[in-house]
């Protein structure tokens, strides 16, 4: 049973940095591709980045390229997502997710992919 587990959310000021986790258990992820997702109140969920596990390569939304960071630690079976220069608008509900069949970078952005998810973290930026 898989089990995704986020934290490192909160409140921040504009400008400001968060860096979240992504705590995976219960498999062997070396085939996974890992995404980040947030959603917005009143708004769809989007993607925000992804990585595949075996080898590191990485995905991301036009919106957060150069501010955003995905990275993995093999050790610790953990995914990041490292955010500077936060805004306003990236004020959302973050989602780890994950899945073994993902066509990498292609389908990464189609949350309908990902049969594993966490259960989020609040992030706030204010202005």
């Amino acid at each position: 049973q898989v089990q995704l587990v986020e934290s490192g959310g909160g409140l921040v000021q504009t400008g400001g940095s968060l860096r979240l986790s992504c705590a995976a258990t219960g498999r062997t992820f070396s085939t996974f591709v890992m995404g980040w997702f947030r959603q917005a109140p009143g708004k769809e969920r989007e993607f925000v980045a992804a990585i595949r596990w075996n080898g590191g390569s990485t995905s991301y939304a036009d919106s957060v390229k150069g501010r955003f960071t995905i990275s993995r630690d093999n050790a610790k079976n953990t995914v990041y997502l490292q955010m500077n220069s936060l805004k306003p608008e990236d004020t959302a509900v973050y989602y780890c997710a994950a899945d073994t069949t993902i066509s990498f970078p292609i389908r990464t952005t189609y949350y309908g992919e990902y049969n594993y998810w966490g259960q989020g973290t609040q992030v706030t930026v204010s202005s």
